[in-house]
């Protein structure tokens, strides 16, 4: 059942007050790190439910005159063309688009950072798109020895090398496509560079997770742990912190490995260090919005199996490796998880078991299953969607949304002309097949108007479906699981 449990008014007002205060005890110059998704952040919004995709876009909307945003992206994840999870887009695909998602809301796209840059045909091929754009771009560059080698990294021959970008407002908003990109090293060797050049700035972070100030093993910081189950991080006390004011608070260990690098470089810039620990340098409230503790709790705990599920679709094509997998099953096992706890699938199976033939459910908002089982015309993910649309709309389960006569015109087309070997028609053709009935049948209208409402609805299939139908179900704002068989 889906529960509210986050008040996002509250973190909108919280957060940029937040920003500004830190923005003042640097004097006027400050390099704002944002962890995690600036835009479409999906997982906050499963985990913390009330929490909306576009939060931080929001907020920094509120402090748009006074910001700037620069992108961050790794060279060699261009090369690789390494994926956006949630999105399936490249990095280099979603730079892009959120170059154009920030100008459309009138927010100002500096420029772009190329870090670890080695100069291939592809990493320059998306520097001339970005150059065709007006968007200038910078090269940083790989330092020996980092993170370890602190004499190095802050010098001229470390940050040193790096382009030195530039920026024209008070708050530069360092972001990336996903994690792993350079934003903590790009913002340090902005201070390195300004302080040659006589300009005092500041560094600060913002991260969404882990939550600093839950518990080490609440469910939502878990869940952080599974989202990033393919980096390896892992949550950890922040030892820093409870050395500096006996304070058990939640960090991770990339900021804690990189805290003597953060420390050395305001020594060396300013002669001290204004953050005693990692959680210092944050600025996240999102802590203190949670009203519903046990809300919040389930949606993460759900998130983790999720985790699970898609790791496990993931490796059967190649996609993810056994090393994931078994991190997951540990922090389902820590957590007291198995997959018996999500509803949905234990109906899926049970139907797939009685039938005979792949099966899904879909756990609507109020806690009800409903089910669908494949037919000669329609693969079980979308019986399921028709039932769903049925049982939300107050339609009699055996009125048919969709007669045959309307159906059975989409497979001849699908199978004689079109090449396919499976009639059954996939999510988005029963929805155009709905959306024509519609024009002539009331309850068909009547079942489309109800598709908002399987936003935030669980669902499970008992066999890996299409990427069509996936795409579909996740547009529909359908949280999807399969079981990892086809």
């Amino acid at each position: 059942m889906f529960k509210t449990g986050f008040d996002n008014e509250k973190y909108l007002q919280m957060q940029s007050s937040r920003i500004k205060e830190r923005i003042e005890e640097f004097g006027g110059k400050l390099y704002l790190e944002f962890g995690g998704k600036l835009f479409d952040d999906f997982h906050a919004s499963r985990v913390l439910p009330g929490f909306q995709p576009d939060s931080k876009l929001q907020m920094l909307l509120q402090l748009k005159n006074e910001a700037e945003i620069v992108i961050v992206i790794s060279a060699s994840d261009i090369e690789n063309e390494k994926l956006r999870g949630d999105l399936g887009i490249p990095y280099g695909v979603d730079v892009i688009r959120l170059i154009k998602v920030f100008t459309e809301r009138e927010l100002f796209v500096g420029s772009v950072v190329l870090t670890k840059y080695v100069s291939t045909p592809r990493v320059n091929a998306f520097e001339e798109k970005l150059k065709k754009m007006g968007i200038p771009t910078y090269h940083h560059y790989l330092i020996d020895g980092y993170p370890a080698n602190i004499s190095k990294i802050v010098s001229d021959d470390g940050y040193g090398k790096n382009d030195y970008i530039n920026t024209t407002r008070e708050l530069v908003v360092v972001t990336a496509p996903g994690p792993g990109s350079g934003k903590m090293a790009t913002c340090l060797s902005q201070l390195y560079h300004e302080n040659k050049r006589g300009i005092k700035a500041g560094y600060a972070k913002f991260e969404t997770f882990p939550i600093w100030n839950l518990p080490l093993n609440h469910p939502v910081n878990v869940a952080y742990e599974a989202a990033t189950a393919d980096l390896n991080d892992v949550n950890m006390i922040d030892p820093w912190h409870l050395e500096a004011y006996g304070q058990a608070t939640v960090n991770y260990n990339r900021d804690v490995e990189i805290f003597p690098v953060l420390k050395a470089t305001f020594d060396r810039i300013y002669g001290e260090c204004p953050y005693k620990s990692p959680t210092d340098m944050g600025v996240n409230m999102a802590g203190n919005c949670i009203f519903d503790d046990e809300a919040v709790c389930e949606a993460a705990k759900q998130e983790i199996i999720r985790r699970y599920y898609t790791a496990c679709c993931s490796a059967v094509s190649g996609r993810s490796g056994k090393d994931e997998i078994y991190k997951l099953e540990l922090l389902m096992n820590n957590t007291g998880l198995s997959t018996q706890d999500r509803k949905c699938a234990v109906k899926a199976n049970e139907v797939e078991e009685r039938t005979g033939a792949p099966a899904a459910a879909i756990e609507i908002t109020d806690g009800t299953i409903i089910t669908g089982k494949t037919s000669s015309l329609l693969g079980c993910a979308s019986a399921a969607l028709l039932n769903a649309l049925k049982y939300i709309s107050n339609i009699d389960d055996e009125i048919l949304l969709i007669v045959p006569e309307v159906i059975k015109p989409i497979q001849e087309l699908k199978v004689n002309h079109l090449g396919n070997s499976n009639p059954r028609l996939h999510t988005d053709e029963v929805l155009i097949a709905l959306s024509v009935s519609a024009a002539t049948d009331k309850n068909a209208k009547k079942a489309l108007e109800g598709l908002s409402k399987l936003k935030n609805c669980e669902m499970h299939s008992s066999v890996i479906l299409s990427q069509v139908d996936e795409n579909v179900l996740k547009k529909l704002g359908i949280r999807l699981t399969c079981d990892s068989k086809k």
